[in-house]
């Protein structure tokens, strides 16, 4: 017990946001929201991907996009992440891809 509790504190056997598959992606004015909600103790955590192609032969620029909300169940919680994404994307539009 003592175990699981340390390895959660610092993270050991977790698995990262980038471990856990990606959803459809939803294409919104331009950009592409990719859910890929993260199983986080039996409920999902808000998370995924923004991702804008540039240019014709160019990489798509893209932003990992995370939330504290945890919901029940995975397509409730990709819903809820497309909601937000699509709020993120109407307030900040490109923006969101500059460097902090």
């Amino acid at each position: 017990m003592l175990k699981k509790l340390l390895s959660g504190l610092f993270g050991q056997g977790e698995a990262s946001p980038s471990a856990a598959p990606e959803g459809e992606p939803v294409s919104y004015q331009g950009y592409w929201i990719v859910p890929q909600s993260e199983e986080v103790g039996g409920q999902y955590r808000v998370s995924g991907w923004i991702r804008k192609p540039r240019g014709e032969g160019e990489a798509m620029r893209e932003q990992r996009f995370e939330r504290s909300d945890v919901v029940p169940g995975r397509e409730a919680c990709d819903a809820l992440m497309l909601s937000k994404a699509e709020r993120l994307i109407d307030e900040q539009g490109d923006a969101l891809f500059d460097e902090p």
